[in-house]
């Protein structure tokens, strides 16, 4: 019973914190350690990934229809588009994600469990948000987003390797640098989330065939499926209102939330 309580609460948080900008890996970090839970592992964490990878597809199936079926008429054509432009744009910038993911794995992996590097990353990107809130002209559509720009919010995401800063977090605040709406910045974050958070699992679940240490988890397919469903619930709901919330609102509340919970990490792990 524990074991599922504890994949019911880490799939929770994992569905909620994944697209929002406060930190999916902070809050991952500090709930096994006021609770004394042991380490999930790879396999749950492929699980819970599975669950929001499925849930943000399911969100954007229609734009990511016409995304590949104009990127595909272009590859034959050589006519572009806006959506065959962001095709392109998803694809550079998960290159550049996973280049610099593969060459910086043995540090990522070192750091993703520790608390204090993890609360100052939460602290620092987290007034990054703020700035570009404030200070971003945010007046852009997704349809001016240039090569320029996809270079801009790609190095923002790699970035995001580093445990505490949030990819969602990070991405929108290099959008609002850019000048893009707060909407804008944010279903281009979300669009480019897709095939990282694809290869991030493809790459963990390579890591699990090698590594025999993993199969105490490997038996719990129940828990690993009922921990894939709840957050995939509860990113499809984040998604949807998050946009909502976007189009209306600033992020200071997130910028807030984001020094609250960095204080209190470094507070209990200090």
């Amino acid at each position: 019973m524990t074991e599922w309580l504890q994949a019911f609460w880490l799939a929770l948080i994992q569905g909620i914190t994944e697209f929002l900008p406060i930190s999916s890996s902070g809050h991952l970090a500090l709930l096994p350690s006021l609770f004394d839970w042991p380490d999930q592992g790879l396999p749950f964490d492929v699980a819970i990934h599975v669950g929001t990878l499925a849930a943000v597809v399911v969100y954007f199936r229609k734009d990511l229809l016409l995304i590949l079926g104009d990127w595909t008429r272009s590859l034959y054509t050589g006519q572009t588009t806006i959506h065959s432009k962001l095709a392109w744009f998803i694809v550079f910038t998960t290159a550049l994600t996973g280049i610099a993911g593969l060459a910086l794995e043995d540090v990522i992996i070192n750091a993703a469990r520790k608390p204090v590097p993890i609360a100052l990353a939460t602290i620092v990107f987290g007034i990054v948000l703020g700035l570009a809130d404030r200070l971003g002209r945010k007046a852009r559509a997704l349809e001016s987003l240039g090569w320029k720009d996809a270079l801009l919010i790609g190095c923002a995401q790699v970035l995001a390797l580093i445990p505490g800063t949030s990819r969602s977090g990070i991405t929108i605040s290099a959008g609002m640098m850019a000048g893009l709406t707060r909407e804008a910045a944010t279903r281009f974050s979300f669009l480019m989330a897709i095939p990282v958070i694809a290869l991030a699992g493809i790459w963990q679940a390579r890591n699990i065939m090698v590594d025999s240490t993993q199969a105490e988890w490997q038996t719990h397919w129940g828990i690993l499926a009922f921990a894939s469903l709840v957050s995939a619930s509860v990113a499809f709901v984040c998604v949807h209102y998050f946009l909502q919330f976007v189009q209306r609102f600033s992020l200071m509340p997130f910028v807030i939330y984001r020094l609250i919970l960095g204080v209190i990490i470094l507070a209990l792990f200090l």
